[in-house]
């Protein structure tokens, strides 16, 4: 992935691009030297600020404190002076610049030459990692070569504490708090080492960052000071042509909420202590190493569309970047790459991000879980401040406490704990983890099943009914049985019960009565699950096909997105459609669907869903593919799988989609792999969309890696366990062992017309060019 010249006023949006993390540490992509750049970032998963939450009118359980992610100490800095002239791309003449984001050694490299006001030219060169094996450590190595003529070349390596983020708040009270959100506690110097000490306002988080240094030059000259809010090694060298000044810059990120600033400041130092020991190349040997096992069951083949190759392996790399090290950390929805969201997580790492994890890096995908379970006392006190038993996880946050001002988009979304339980599900299924199903998985399980039985009643006849919910899709609200979240609390219950027979043993310390599993399989087995007959489709929820349509043909383009144009409770009572919410519960509950009701659902669905969120594309892949329409399929797989690299949304500036990014794989797997967990076992049912002309792809189950090789006529898995495995190959039972085995793809039969999307929302066309006619800057 890389990027030639450089334009300023694309800088936030390559900045995302850009951005190297481990799921602890998050450095943006901002250019070594600090100036210019787009929005400066330096985070550290689980650092956030405190604030008050303003309300025009407060309302019981609304609640009371806010979370923003903040800048923490930027380490990434090193300024550059060449005969006292300061290193300024718009000053004197940049002669080439490059970046590159290499994807298989974890790295970002960096070149350019420059013609300084002076006359003197030099070549930079720099490479830049945050460690997936250490998790505290990012490091860089900077080379300054003087070309042609001798010069004093300076390099200023900083720590630099309270950058501002791009956050303009109404309220402030809430301004103040995240203008300047660190209050020094400390700054040291010993030798090149520098250490600074912080603690957020009103959070109490201690945060410390450590950088030492390994110089490589004739005749260098080093001083180090630090001072409150900064840190700084200044290096010195005479070069005369063809000489070299290289410093290796290695920084330790870590914090703690409840501990003391020393043990917090040991834990930073020793770190880089370990790591400038073991040096450079040893840094970057075990990024490579940890990524060539992470690529052999996670790269993703697809031949036919070389665009498609680079987009996919970039989604790939960002969500393992997200997650690999987050390590009981919430994984926020733009990852480490920005401060968008306020640095919140949200459903769609459950529902999107996770299933990617499980089935290529499952050992990131437990950690994401048991953040989940380390949450479950927020959970619980905020189902007992609802008045309803078990426990309702936050809709966003940061620490596991509910963050959101706006309750029937978040309060009222309540299938947030049935995403998370059936992640839990997926999860034990996919590794075979016994383990933490009972010691962990049970309890979310148990509490979520009681969740919805106090949430849920049931009618006159007997049918269950859940009321007063808000779906997937955010352009409806406060409804009655929504067919997604009653479908997901179904699964949830008979994924709650099913566990305690499998745990006996725990079911007295987590207070589960005699009677309880079953009631929990009497709601599940009555769950009603609205049916339109008169359409023959489901409405998203009850009465919602009844609605007034929205009127598209009056919409024009320029009033996209609608939630910025029009008001929410006109929204609320049409039928208008943000993201895929009938059309995801055909894809996560697809058993509950014929194959007849899911092509009119998503041809009636199709009509209506202006695709306002980023999490839509990929749900419709999928199903687009199932019914038959490939092609379909195939753009929304293109408009998911460069919605950063194009910047589609027109957002990227505030970080990466990362649970779009994960659709990406989900639309291909899910979508032309057709893999689907069913009662018999894993099922997959591969067609490729006429652009391509192979697929080949990886997924892990207990240990080991299913490998498909897809093509037009035929598809080759390959099991590298030990015990044969029994799948799905469309409706044709197979076993993969010690040999490959090969089946026929069988004929599509003619799906129809194309569904129709509403006026000026399709899909552009696959691997065209954007709305400027041109491809994105990043390729």
């Amino acid at each position: 992935m890389s990027v030639s010249g450089l334009e300023p006023e694309q800088l936030a949006h390559e900045e995302s691009v850009f951005g190297l993390s481990n799921g602890h540490l998050g450095w943006r992509g901002n250019l070594d030297e600090g100036d210019p750049r787009g929005v400066a970032g330096s985070y550290l998963n689980g650092v956030f600020e405190e604030h008050p939450m303003p309300y025009a009118e407060d309302g019981y359980g609304y609640p009371g404190v806010g979370q923003s992610v903040i800048n923490v100490q930027n380490g990434q800095i090193i300024r550059m002076l060449v005969d006292d002239e300061p290193f300024d791309l718009r000053v004197g003449e940049l002669l080439s610049h490059d970046r590159r984001l290499d994807m298989r050694d974890g790295t970002l490299h960096r070149t350019f030459e420059w013609l300084g006001p002076t006359g003197r030219r030099v070549r930079v060169e720099s490479t830049r990692v945050v460690s997936l094996s250490r998790r505290a450590i990012a490091a860089v190595r900077y080379s300054v070569e003087v070309l042609d003529q001798s010069a004093e070349v300076t390099l200023i390596s900083e720590l630099l504490a309270n950058e501002p983020l791009p956050i303009v708040h109404d309220d402030p009270r809430v301004q103040d708090l995240l203008t300047e959100p660190l209050v020094t506690v400390e700054a040291d110097v010993v030798g090149s080492r520098s250490t600074l000490m912080h603690r957020t306002r009103r959070s109490g988080i201690i945060v410390a960052a450590t950088m030492d240094h390994e110089v490589d030059g004739p005749g260098c000259r080093v001083v180090s000071d630090a001072d409150n809010d900064k840190a700084q090694t200044t290096i010195r060298a005479r070069l005369d042509p063809g000489q070299r000044l290289t410093i290796m810059k290695y920084v330790g990120h870590d914090f703690e909420r409840g501990m003391t600033p020393a043990t917090v400041r040991a834990r930073a130092e020793v770190a880089v202590a370990i790591a400038k020991e073991d040096g450079w190349h040893r840094l970057l040997a075990d990024q490579r190493e940890v990524l060539d096992e992470y690529w052999r069951c996670a790269d993703v083949v697809v031949e036919g569309e070389p665009r498609l190759q680079q987009a996919v392996r970039f989604a790939l790399f960002q969500i393992f970047q997200a997650a690999a090290r987050a390590e009981v950390r919430s994984v926020p929805g733009k990852g480490l790459t920005g401060s968008g969201y306020e640095g919140h997580t949200f459903w769609d790492f459950e529902g999107f991000v996770l299933p990617v994890l499980t089935s290529t890096a499952p050992d990131a995908a437990r950690q994401a879980l048991l953040w989940r379970h380390s949450t479950l006392h927020h959970a619980r006190d905020r189902a007992a401040q609802l008045h309803l038993a078990g426990a309702a996880f936050a809709w966003r946050t940061i620490d596991g406490r509910e963050s959101s001002g706006y309750w029937p988009a978040s309060t009222a979304a309540f299938h947030i704990n049935a995403d998370i339980a059936v992640a839990v599900l997926h999860y034990v299924r996919a590794t075979g983890d016994a383990e933490f199903e009972r010691e962990f998985g049970l309890e979310i399980l148990v509490e979520t099943a009681r969740l919805w039985l106090s949430l849920g009643h049931r009618d006159a006849d007997g049918a269950f009914h859940i009321d007063g919910v808000t779906g997937p899709d955010e352009y409806s609200a406060v409804a009655n049985d929504n067919v997604f979240t009653n479908l997901m609390a179904q699964l949830n219950l008979r994924g709650a019960a099913d566990a305690a027979r499998r745990h006996p043993e725990k079911l007295k310390e987590l207070g589960v009565g005699s009677d309880e599993a079953r009631e929990w399989e009497a709601a599940a087995a009555d769950m009603h699950i609205p049916f339109d007959e008169e359409r023959g489709i489901h409405p998203q929820s009850a009465g919602y096909t009844h609605l007034e349509r929205w009127d598209f043909d009056a919409t024009g383009p320029d009033q996209y997105l609608l939630h910025d144009n029009f008001p929410y409770f006109d929204l609320y009572r049409k039928q208008v459609v943000k993201q895929a919410d009938l059309v995801l519960a055909m894809h996560v509950a697809h058993e509950a669907f014929t194959s007849q009701e899911k092509a009119r659902n998503f041809e009636y669905y199709e009509a209506l869903t202006v695709r306002d969120s980023s999490l839509s594309a990929s749900p419709q892949a999928v199903i687009a593919a199932e019914v038959g329409h490939l092609g379909l399929a195939y753009d929304y797989l293109a408009e998911v799988a460069t919605i950063d690299l194009d910047d589609l949304h027109g957002n990227t500036h505030e970080g990466l989609h990362i649970a779009a990014l994960a659709g990406v794989w989900t639309a291909i797997v899910a979508g032309f792999g057709g893999m689907r967990d069913t009662a018999d076992g894993l099922r997959f049912a591969p067609r490729l969309p006429q652009p391509l002309t192979r697929l080949k792809f990886g997924v892990r189950i207990h240990g080991h890696t299913l490998s498909l090789n897809v093509t037009a006529l035929e598809t080759t898995y390959q099991y590298s366990g030990d015990e044969p495995l029994t799948i799905l190959h469309f409706d044709e039972v197979i076993t993969v062992g010690g040999d490959d085995v090969t089946v026929r793809t069988p004929s599509l039969p003619d799906p129809g017309p194309r569904p129709q999307q509403p006026r000026h929302r399709a899909p552009r066309p696959a691997f065209g060019t954007d709305a400027d006619g041109d491809q994105g800057r990043v390729c």
